[in-house]
């Protein structure tokens, strides 16, 4: 687990006495300084009693100032540190090699809300994505059993009717069969985007060919897929993250990105881990749309974050957008 780490000295006395120490040993110091030296002050202040008494003030000022910094630095690195926490890299933790009980006890506390939080965000989201999926099923149910059903039967009704009619009406029936055919394909679509049935039958390669032919038919956009042929096992929520960020990343290239190709990999890193990498060669991504929550952007980093994996979005070397998704293998984190 990485840790920013903090050097500071270690006192065995709290922060409030070691201020009041210091304090008084500034002053004591300084009225020990005054008793001992034959500097004196005259009735009426002379310019060099006056030039004395200023190097005497700006001396105790910056003493106090290097002794209170000695106290108070160490917080204020703290809290710079607690600013530059991230919650998409979740793990990281502050700290500090040697501090004062007040800071260790900051630290402490600050590290276990960390730890709190990333396991509350992290079954939380779980559940919604959970709950999503299973509603994205129901619904790709309903909408083969029930509506693909329904105008099956239109289908069929129309080429009943169509043989008992005169020929006058046709043509006009025979439109309407092929909007009712139109409409059969637009709902299976529709169905396969909200439940991809090759995933659950066929794996995560095939799905992922499966999906690239259907962005490359629909959207008028070459994707020329690379999947390796042998993968490190993944649990199904790896598997179905890794595929909704590929089916994300595509929708947005072919909505936004004004693209020709988009190469679609999948392998198996040095590290053991399975990386998929979209890269397209339309217009870019500029740096603030890419830190953004717009074009699906936030629900695939909760989706890398939930699974343990890493996302990154940036400029591709030679123009276009290139999304990276990076998932330990093993099991879910």
């Amino acid at each position: 687990m990485p840790r920013c780490s903090v050097r500071t000295s270690l006192y065995g006395v709290s922060l409030f006495r070691r201020v009041v120490v210091i304090n008084a040993g500034v002053l004591v110091s300084a009225a020990i300084l005054l008793a001992v030296s034959p500097a004196t002050v005259s009735p009426s202040l002379q310019l060099a009693e006056a030039v004395v008494l200023a190097v005497g003030t700006v001396l105790m000022i910056s003493v106090n100032l290097v002794l209170m910094w000695r106290v108070f630095g160490p917080l204020e690195q703290l809290t710079g540190l607690m600013r530059r926490v991230d919650p998409y890299a979740p793990g990281r933790r502050l700290e500090l090699a040697r501090a004062d009980a007040e800071v260790a006890d900051l630290r402490d506390s600050f590290n276990a809300m960390l730890d709190r939080l990333e396991d509350e965000r992290r079954h939380s989201g779980r559940r919604a994505l959970a709950a999503q999926e299973s509603e994205r099923r129901r619904l790709a149910r309903e909408l083969h059993d029930e509506i693909g059903q329904t105008l099956t039967g239109v289908v069929l009704q129309l080429e009943a009717v169509q043989r008992m009619v005169p020929e006058a009406f046709q043509d006009a029936i025979g439109d309407a069969q092929e909007i009712a055919r139109a409409g059969v394909e637009d709902m299976r679509e529709i169905a396969r985007g909200l439940r991809p049935q090759a995933l659950d039958e066929f794996g995560l390669r095939s799905a992922l060919v499966s999906l690239a032919s259907q962005v490359s038919d629909h959207a008028g956009v070459r994707v020329r897929p690379q999947l390796a042929e042998k993968l490190p096992a993944l649990a199904h929520e790896q598997d179905l993250a890794i595929y909704r960020v590929a089916q994300e990343s595509l929708t947005n290239v072919a909505r936004h990105a004004d693209a020709g190709h988009v190469d679609l990999s999948l392998r198996c890193t040095a590290r053991g881990e399975v990386q998929l990498r979209v890269r397209d060669d339309g217009r870019g991504i500029a740096g603030d749309e890419a830190n953004g929550a717009g074009t699906g952007l936030a629900g695939m980093r909760e989706r890398a974050l939930l699974i343990g994996g890493r996302l990154e979005i940036r400029a591709g070397k030679g123009g276009g957008t290139e999304v990276t998704l990076t998932v330990p293998a093993g099991g879910s984190a």
